[in-house]
């Protein structure tokens, strides 16, 4: 969906091709309709995942990918390095360390998807 314009035959085709999983990018149009995208997900009874926690809140079934306060807290330090003179180009990528897996059971239950014990003792949320 590269328009809010492509909302509407983006969940059309996703209705009619009837896909086995739903895999949401935390992108701004799919960001704007994440509870029309959950609502389609739950009545096409498909699995849906994101990276984004706030994503899976709002109906999805589940959310796996960075920790986003552990991210957020690394920024202070380069913003830092940026102001006393070090150059962007210069300065090294870090990559997530920290990852997060939540599920939204009430999403599992809507679907009719039992999620195995093993799963949900891995998850760092679970919610009810």
């Amino acid at each position: 969906m590269a328009s809010a314009a492509d909302a509407e035959p983006a969940l059309a085709a996703i209705a009619l091709a009837r896909p086995g999983a739903l895999i949401l990018n935390p992108a701004p149009i799919p960001i704007a309709n994440a509870e029309r995208i959950s609502e389609l997900a739950i009545r096409l009874r498909i699995p849906s995942i994101t990276q984004a926690k706030a994503l899976m809140e709002r109906g999805l079934l589940m959310s796996y990918g960075a920790d986003i306060r552990d991210v957020q807290r690394r920024i202070p330090s380069y913003v830092d390095r940026i102001l006393k003179g070090a150059k962007p180009a210069d300065m090294p990528v870090e990559r997530p360390t920290k990852f997060e897996l939540a599920i939204n059971m009430k999403t599992a239950k809507a679907i009719g998807l039992t999620i195995p014990q093993s799963l949900l003792l891995r998850a760092d949320e679970v919610i009810q």
